[in-house]
């Protein structure tokens, strides 16, 4: 399944200017400098010892378990290049705005007379910067999955299905089956 904070994660990071590092002693060692040289805070947040991550770091251990390497990367890729991180956010928020293709089932909340039925969908649509900034200051502050879910819907409920206002007054539009979401700066 689909999650819409990955989708914004993978948006981001597709304005990185670098790729992470690859070898596990160079991902240790800057997970170690992201946390001032601190190999007890590495090895709490990855859950190994100590002596482990002196270990990579010295290139002692080259090859890491398969779910040892995903963690390091997933935690490399959080912390990797903020400041191009934060300028692609704010670029998104205020100018630029963000594109989402999204394969989903609406759910309609709509005015009497009209039909309400969920229909599988696939749209891909830009959105304008306000929601933007409202998915990444969301994301930001903690919101969980289904949170975001309604704020992307709220986009495009006003974005596509009711045109900025134009059409489709008081239509109310939720995910109720997200099978594919992307997003892209």
């Amino acid at each position: 399944m689909a999650t819409v904070g990955e989708g914004l994660d993978k948006a981001v990071q597709g304005a990185f200017t670098r790729p992470i590092p690859k070898s596990a002693g160079a991902q240790m060692r800057y997970l170690v400098k992201q946390h001032k040289g601190s190999t007890r805070r590495v090895a709490e947040l990855l859950g190994i010892t100590q002596r482990t991550v002196e270990r990579y770091v010295k290139n002692q251990i080259r090859r890491p378990r398969a779910d040892l390497a995903a963690r390091m990367e997933r935690e490399v890729r959080k912390r990797w290049q903020p400041q191009i991180r934060a300028r692609a956010k704010q670029t998104a928020a205020t100018t630029d705005g963000i594109v989402i293709d999204t394969r989903a089932r609406f759910g309609y909340t709509a005015a009497p007379g009209s039909t309400d039925d969920a229909r599988l969908r696939h749209l891909t649509l830009a959105l304008p910067p306000h929601h933007a900034a409202r998915l990444f200051d969301a994301q930001e502050q903690g919101a969980t999955e289904q949170q975001l879910r309604d704020i992307a819907a709220e986009a495009l409920g006003e974005t596509y299905f009711r045109d900025n206002g134009r059409r489709a007054h008081g239509l109310e539009v939720e995910f109720t089956d997200l099978e594919h979401v992307e997003f892209d700066l």
